[in-house]
């Protein structure tokens, strides 16, 4: 087979494999609207801030208790850089290169931390995992994880948005099942 051929051959599977990809990806963003059909708008004044804004990397939103059930609705699923303020109303979530999000006081449920989520993976309790419910029609709750650029941070993070969370019997998030695997 002349060399061409091979080449040619190779690059039809490799649109092939993105064009799958892609129709993947769009498949599951219809899935998961159905899950979570809007998310919050960022209010006009959210409120006092609550301490200090923090740099983190936005991971993903999962279907909360379920690490890998990826949330890709309303740009959920888009990993990004993100600046992190809790405000007296939520939590707002400040992405670069995709939409922001606002998680109300009153839709997080709680707070706590996590070793890995859909697209990531780190060392112990290293990610914070926001858990709360962005649609009350479905009551469909979701883990929004993010990973804290300086680990300094994180007790503050974590602290401050513990504060806004509903009370709960444990200050943690529930376990996922990657760590109940571990």
């Amino acid at each position: 087979m002349p060399v061409w051929a091979s080449v040619a051959i190779l690059a039809a599977l490799a649109v092939l494999g993105l064009w799958g990809m892609w129709r993947g990806w769009q498949a599951r963003g219809r899935r998961t609207a159905a899950l979570v059909p809007s998310v919050p708008t960022v209010p006009a004044s959210p409120g006092a801030p609550v301490g200090a804004p923090v740099e983190a990397v936005y991971v993903s939103s999962t279907r909360a208790g379920d690490w890998l059930d990826r949330v890709v609705a309303h740009d959920l699923g888009v990993r990004s850089p993100a600046l992190v303020q809790v405000h007296a109303d939520g939590v707002l979530l400040t992405r670069t290169g995709a939409a922001d999000v606002w998680v109300p006081a009153g839709a997080l449920r709680a707070v706590g931390t996590s070793s890995g989520q859909a697209g990531k993976f780190v060392g112990r309790d290293e990610l914070v995992v926001l858990t709360w419910v962005p649609d009350a029609t479905t009551g469909t709750a979701i883990d929004t994880a993010l990973q804290v650029r300086h680990d300094d941070a994180r007790p503050a993070l974590l602290a401050a948005a513990r504060t806004l969370a509903a009370p709960t019997d444990t200050e943690t998030a529930p376990p996922t099942a990657q760590e109940e695997q571990a």
